[in-house]
């Protein structure tokens, strides 16, 4: 069995949620990964058996702003949450964003300076029980119509390669986050580095430890996770968008 595959599959074991007989109380999703040299936190999403959703404002309009605000208003149920794709100064997504279906945000396609326009960039969907990540070209060729949709960039893998213009451990080290999708489309696997990484790294975790062959970046700095199964909160500055886990 490849290395890559076994981790999946301990991942998947770890979210399974409570059985009668011992089993733990509740998914517990997120769990520590050494890899690369380095420690990150997983955190497996099974869309079967969990719901896996984008937040960005309150009902009053507000964003949430933070991890903890948004778990405090999900009343307890929230198994999971991280910072989902970057934002501007009014914590406003940059691209596309779309929520319970509802387009907030348009594509973008534009170039530009900083890791959002570090082409391809690309985009993370969820459509009932699928998900998947996409960089920006494929998604719009697609025709996707999904539930939650957030863009973000650069790739990290783009078809089992790391991003061409990502070298092999370049200079930038910084705490990163994103998300990957393996092949059948079922889990959402997202990581989080607990002491800066440089983006090679990050891309190899989801390559070659997560068997990943897409995978997206979503920040770096602000990174931040809500783990309750870790006792974890963490505490940014102001956040844009949010995705969290729900019990189905």
């Amino acid at each position: 069995m490849r290395p890559a595959h076994a981790l999946l599959i301990a991942l998947l074991a770890l979210a399974a949620p409570a059985r009668a007989g011992g089993a733990p109380a509740g998914p517990t999703p997120c769990r520590a990964v050494e890899a690369q040299g380095e420690t990150f936190t997983v955190c497996t999403i099974d869309l079967r058996r969990q719901r896996l959703k984008l937040f960005w404002r309150e009902q009053d309009g507000r964003p949430y702003g933070s991890l903890g605000t948004l778990a405090e208003t999900q009343g307890g149920r929230l198994s999971f949450a991280m910072n989902a794709g970057m934002y501007d100064k009014d914590q406003a997504p940059v691209g596309l964003y779309v929520e319970d279906g509802r387009e907030m945000k348009r594509v973008s396609t534009a170039d530009g300076p900083g890791n959002f326009h570090l082409k391809p960039n690309g985009i993370f969907w969820v459509k009932g029980e699928r998900a998947g990540v996409l960089d920006t070209a494929r998604y719009l060729r697609a025709k996707i119509r999904p539930d939650y949709a957030t863009q973000s960039g650069p790739m990290l893998v783009i078809d089992g390669q790391i991003h061409p213009k990502i070298s092999t451990d370049g200079p930038s080290q910084k705490i990163r986050n994103g998300v990957g999708v393996p092949e059948d489309g079922h889990v959402a696997i997202f990581a989080i580095s607990e002491r800066p990484v440089t983006f090679g790294a990050f891309a190899r975790l989801f390559r070659d430890d997560l068997g990943c062959r897409n995978a997206l970046f979503l920040d770096g700095s602000v990174s931040s996770l809500y783990a309750p199964n870790l006792g974890r909160t963490d505490i940014s500055r102001p956040l844009g968008p949010l995705v969290g886990a729900l019990p189905r």
